[in-house]
């Protein structure tokens, strides 16, 4: 699976990092040149989680601003224990 958002479409980007020496003009220096230009990669804080996708519990991939921004639907947790109501309601049948 690629690192793709399903919710946002966020993937990994590229860039160039710029590494400059010299002083600047208002320091009374000649100015900043650049001394070094490399590429790099921007890469989404991409996480796996279990949601809700047209009504079934699946496993996908979003990023952490597409959870904390409720995107994700989480499927209710599954209770292990039995509640009153249960017991109530098997008593009564």
């Amino acid at each position: 699976m690629p690192r793709v958002c399903h919710f946002s479409g966020a993937r990994t980007t590229t860039g160039r990092k710029i590494h400059y020496r010299g002083r600047p003009k208002y320091q009374g220096g000649i100015g900043l040149k650049p001394s070094g230009i490399s590429k790099r990669k921007i890469k989404p804080n991409i996480q796996s989680v279990r949601a809700v996708v047209d009504g079934k519990p699946t496993r996908i991939k979003a990023t952490a601003k597409a959870i904390r921004n409720g995107l994700v639907v989480k499927p209710l947790r599954r209770k292990y224990s039995w509640t009153r109501q249960q017991k109530a309601a098997s008593a009564a049948s």
